[in-house]
């Protein structure tokens, strides 16, 4: 059976659209969500109502998907803490992988195998704002990571990355637990970029792609924030400077709120059609959905890209540094430097008399007479 780097070298994967939507779309009760306190932590359901999140990975895969994520977005100790449950945080995503998997297994077969990536989300604290020591948040990814890999994860994909100080605690706790493990997954690593250009803190794709490329990751993309109308600048750069295979995931469009609920403006036929462009014309590797992106968006997804073959790239990162904000190329200039000795006043009799005189128009033309 395939492994998910053999699909991946095979023609474009696909995963699954949104959990959240998808949660919501099922009308569950504040009981089902264990309670006032718990309304919304999605990572409670694998307690009170794991069928819920069985019947979003079901349907999923059932219209086709190759990838399922799992139900540990939130999972991490940061966030579990503000629901009063981080003694579970390994639980909770050992629990989200093996129902996944699980899940997976009953779709799964030869001719077309199934795969799990635990989902490892931001989190509510973001170091480069002061709000969490990078320290505590490596820490803090830990357990979840721990989690996803005893559940039996093929994948792990950290995403949504909002802050690079954050995507980059994330992966230096993967990696230490590889270490130990001796042994490794595949690993993507997805940003997002909002409807202003850049990552939250102000991170261009750019320094963005040249800060996450010397990490040992599998894929590196995008994913939420925007639609694909939104993304298709930044993913585009993407395709045309990483040298390592793409994913993206956007969400159904942009949220707008409509009858007391939250609407997305993209039709499956339009986000499918988008999302396929990205694939055909662009390069994408994975493709998927994020925010309100239902079975019937990935449905039509898969019809447009079943069985396509990834597009060959010959991207090529050039040499460069990277700021939080900026990618800072290593361009040099191979001509050599002209100096003006003669506007100089410890050298020059000339400059020093103009300047005495404060002759501001001799100077200029001392200046342009060096000139070549």
């Amino acid at each position: 059976m395939s492994t998910f780097l053999d699909l991946l070298n095979e023609r474009v994967v696909v995963f699954d659209g949104a959990m959240g939507s998808s949660l919501q779309s099922l009308d569950l009760t504040v009981e089902d969500w264990g309670g006032p306190n718990f309304e919304n932590c999605s990572e409670n359901l694998l307690y009170t109502r794991p069928d819920a999140i069985e019947t979003v990975h079901s349907n999923f895969l059932e219209v086709g998907c190759d990838v399922i994520e799992t139900n540990s977005f939130g999972g991490s100790e940061v966030v579990l803490a503000e629901f009063g449950i981080v003694e579970k945080t390994y639980d909770v995503n050992r629990k989200a992988a093996e129902l996944a998997k699980r899940v997976a297994g009953d779709f799964s077969t030869a001719g077309k195998p199934r795969f799990v990536a635990g989902s490892i989300g931001p989190g509510t604290k973001l170091p480069t704002l002061g709000h969490i020591t990078y320290r505590d948040l490596k820490a803090a990814y830990v357990q979840q990571i721990r989690g996803l890999f005893d559940g039996g994860a093929d994948i792990f994909i950290v995403e949504t990355c909002q802050d690079l100080l954050q995507t980059k605690a994330a992966l230096a706790a993967i990696y230490d637990l590889f270490e130990e493990k001796r042994t490794r997954i595949p690993v993507i690593a997805q940003v997002t970029i909002e409807t202003f250009g850049t990552m939250l803190n102000g991170t261009e794709i750019g320094a963005a792609l040249t800060a996450l490329e010397p990490f040992p990751i599998d894929v590196i993309g995008m994913n939420c924030g925007t639609g694909p109308k939104q993304m298709a600048d930044s993913f585009k750069f993407l395709c045309d400077n990483s040298p390592l295979p793409v994913s993206v995931l956007p969400n159904a469009g942009l949220p707008e709120v409509k009858d007391g609920k939250q609407h997305y403006d993209e039709t499956p036929e339009s986000f499918a059609a988008q999302v396929e462009h990205f694939a055909k014309d662009l390069g994408a590797n994975v493709v998927g959905g994020c925010c309100g992106t239902s079975p019937e968006h990935l449905r039509m997804l898969i019809e447009r890209v079943d069985g396509l073959e990834p597009k060959r790239r010959d991207a090529r990162l050039a040499p460069s540094a990277s700021s939080i904000y900026f990618q800072q190329p290593y361009t040099q200039d191979a001509s050599f430097l002209i100096v003006g000795e003669r506007v100089n006043a410890s050298g020059s009799k000339k400059m020093r008399d103009l300047l005495d005189a404060e002759d501001w128009d001799g100077l200029t033309a001392l200046a342009k007479s060096q000139e070549r």
